[in-house]
């Protein structure tokens, strides 16, 4: 009663308590609270109060778990970028750990498919199932293997914290239409919860199959301090019941293999979808049950498309895989993930990667929603991709060219030409092989583009400049500016300047109104020989083409 009354003395009392279990608060980071049954504090009109765990550790260490049963999707890739930033910014451990339990889906195609996604954004695991660690075996499958799961069920059961239950897949069935019928929540209703332990012995030693269940305290509510949405409380009894650990052929469930191996690996900040926001009253329960630190949670906000459902395959790509294919950039990925959810308070909205760790923060995470908007994505890209090197962007161009059958070699100086010229015009790699095709081709009889004005009397001064040698050689060093000084003079002979002498210009030589700087695709143009892998119309050819074309224009409209 005296520590009922005494506020002062109750948290003292607390304090030891915490200390005695080996726990502790520290200064680094904001703790997390989970309220739970208590043990040893008195219990008062049959409930038993409170306990606060904190779960404040010296090192930070995160997780991504993964289920190998697809690919690496949006969603699953922010969630690891935000797990890896919180371990960077920290200097803790980032963990990979694979869930790969359900047999009937799991495959290690599927897993190397994920851990190259993971790599390739450069989110490279501080532990896990390729680099090892001190904590691992780093897949599910093989810590089942190990009998890790059994034996702390065992250590439930005799620490009566769960118990054997001998109901069949008809029994619960019937349970569950009764709560049906009555408009109830259908959890189990408890039935072996209490049984007659000689009963209970017979059957197992009769070899009757069971479950075995975890023994939900009575009264007992579970609240965290969500990093992203705040304090969350559930009505433990009420909202789940006695849940089942393992299955009647010894399998774990997902969350005690969860909780288990987040104790184990000694997590300190669980970042995950808020589709698991639930999976945590049952993990918390299990890890207080255990005598373990119950980690931070951070549950992320879903990621919708910009019709604000679920972003799926319908939306276009959603896997990491897809992106890369089409020619987006790692740091440019990162980015935009970074912004599904969180910023700064600023307006900035290109990071480097450094940028993100010094600057990223749970505490920014909004709970709303993200919509994953392609545009902005495309158009972060495009900064990156204007932000790399030249040497690094045309090496990217030019496997890309190759690839695409446009070009022999990626270091060729085709490629680099082609690299320089599409710099300024592409959001994507793959946006790449577009324009240099679209250069190499020459659709000027194709179109109507060939009868606009100035076409005919600019085309025919190009002509004849060809024919008389005055044309500058697209290979030569100083082309740029003895194409300028060509144009320059064919303007002042025409009197023609602006958009009426450059669009006639770019119409006659590439046959189309539209496309890179003019010069630099001459300058490609010139290097096809021996080094372009597609079709191209050379700039002889094209000067006989629109000299065919010109030769068919009556003489009363050569003027226009």
């Amino acid at each position: 009663s005296e520590i009922e009354g005494n506020s002062s003395l109750r948290m003292l009392c607390l304090a030891v308590a915490c200390a005695f279990a080996g726990w502790s608060v520290t200064r680094r980071s904001p703790p997390q609270f989970v309220h739970l049954s208590s043990r040893w504090l008195a219990q008062k009109a049959g409930r038993r109060s409170p306990q606060i765990l904190t779960t404040a550790t010296a090192v930070t260490r995160t997780r991504f778990a993964p289920s190998p049963t697809g690919s690496l999707h949006v969603g699953g890739a922010r969630t690891a970028l935000f797990s890896w930033l919180k371990a960077r910014q920290d200097d803790g451990k980032f963990i990979l750990r694979v869930e790969d339990t359900d047999t009937a889906r799991s495959t290690r195609e599927s897993e190397a498919s994920v851990l190259r996604d993971l790599q390739w954004l450069g989110l490279v695991d501080d532990e896990g199932p390729e680099v090892g660690g001190d904590k691992g075996p780093y897949r599910q499958s093989e810590r089942m293997k190990l009998g890790l799961y059994q034996k702390f069920g065992e250590q439930l059961i005799s620490a009566g914290h769960a118990y054997p239950c001998f109901c069949t897949a008809e029994e619960l069935e019937q349970k569950r239409k009764v709560a049906d019928a009555a408009g109830e929540n259908p959890k189990y209703d408890g039935t072996w919860r209490d049984a007659d332990q000689v009963e209970v012995q017979r059957r197992m030693e009769a070899g009757e199959p069971y479950t075995v269940r975890f023994k939900v305290p009575r009264g007992t509510q579970v609240t965290i301090d969500d990093q992203v949405r705040g304090q969350v409380t559930w009505d433990a009894e009420a909202t789940i019941g006695d849940f089942i650990l393992l299955r009647s052929g010894g399998m774990p469930v997902y969350n005690f293999c969860v909780a288990v191996d987040d104790a184990m690996m000694e997590v300190s900040t669980v970042i995950r979808a808020e589709e698991h926001l639930t999976n945590t009253v049952r993990q918390a329960l299990i890890l207080e049950a255990l005598g373990f630190q119950v980690p931070q949670y951070a549950h992320l906000s879903l990621v919708l498309g910009e019709d604000r459902s679920k972003l799926s395959k319908r939306h276009g790509a959603t896997s990491i895989d897809q992106f890369r294919q089409q020619g987006y950039l790692p740091q440019a990925m990162l980015n935009y993930l970074c912004l599904l959810g969180w910023n700064d308070s600023t307006d900035q909205e290109i990071y480097s990667i450094e940028e993100l760790i010094e600057k990223f923060s749970l505490d920014r995470v909004t709970k709303s929603p993200a919509v994953f908007d392609i545009k902005k994505l495309n158009w972060i890209n495009g900064q990156h991709l204007r932000a790399l090197p030249e040497e690094d962007r045309a090496r990217l161009v030019g496997n890309q060219l190759v690839a695409a059958g446009v070009s022999l070699s990626a270091d060729s100086l085709f490629s680099k030409s082609a690299a320089r010229m599409v710099a300024s015009k592409i959001e994507l790699i793959n946006d790449a092989e577009v324009l240099v095709r679209a250069t190499l081709l020459y659709p000027l009889a194709e179109g109507k583009d060939f009868h606009a004005d100035g076409v005919v009397q600019v085309g025919q001064a190009l002509l004849d400049a060809f024919r008389a040698g005055r044309f500058p050689d697209p290979t030569g060093s100083d082309f740029g500016a003895e194409f300028k000084a060509m144009v320059s003079g064919i303007g002042k002979t025409l009197k023609r300047k602006g958009k009426g002498l450059f669009m006639p210009l770019r119409i006659a030589l590439t046959g189309r109104t539209s496309g890179p700087d003019v010069a630099d695709q001459l300058g490609v143009l010139g290097l096809v020989q021996g080094q372009c892998a597609c079709e191209s119309v050379t700039l002889a050819e094209r000067m006989a083409i629109l000299e065919e074309l010109l030769s068919s224009i009556p003489a009363e409209l050569a003027q226009h």
